[in-house]
């Protein structure tokens, strides 16, 4: 059974664009969204991949319809080809039930593969430039080395509450805490 899917972003925007070409593929039942494709939550996609079950194909117009991202379309497909379900784009003309739509799809995942192993390599060489340049990554502390020892003097005073110790240096309890413990666990 070919069940299709259609989405637009926009209520300016129409389906019937969509419709019409997936009414002439032969789909049996159409769900659709009206939503911007990068939200996460879209119910007519949902709902068409639980419609689907093995030997079906989801058939959409372009492969942007589906797909928030290049990650999330394969991740889809895939997905759907675990569980038997076929997929073809009309505009594209892919189709993953045949042996070159399943290669177009392979080499559009390896490409994908590809561009986050090159980023994860900048991200990592850039981290490791900026280490050796003195540049350490990640939130500043909240006390300066004197102002721990500050806090370190005045929480050993018994006299002294949590509370006027945070007012007396401007943070907060959670901050207190993890600097006193840091000290227990030295």
């Amino acid at each position: 059974m070919l069940i299709g899917y259609a989405r637009i972003s926009t209520h300016d925007q129409t389906l019937a664009l969509q419709q019409d070409a997936l009414e002439k593929a032969g789909c049996e039942k159409i769900f659709t969204d009206r939503v911007s494709g990068t939200k996460a939550e879209r119910k007519g996609l949902t709902d068409a991949l639980s419609h689907l079950r093995e030997g079906d194909t989801l058939v959409v117009w372009r492969l942007d319809r589906l797909g928030r991202s290049l990650r999330h379309l394969i991740d889809t497909i895939t997905a759907l080809d675990d569980r038997g379900v076929g997929f073809k784009s009309l505009t594209e003309n892919i189709d993953t039930t045949t042996s070159g739509g399943k290669l177009v799809f392979h080499i559009f995942g390896a490409l994908a593969e590809f561009e986050r192993e090159i980023i994860r390599e900048r991200t990592q060489a850039g981290l490791a430039s900026a280490r050796s340049r003195g540049k350490v990554g990640g939130r500043p502390k909240a006390l300066t080395p004197k102002e721990v020892q500050i806090l370190r003097n005045m929480a050993a005073d018994k006299s002294l509450t949590v509370a006027d110790i945070c007012k007396t240096l401007g943070i907060g309890r959670t901050t207190f805490y993890r600097y006193v413990k840091a000290r227990e666990r030295q």
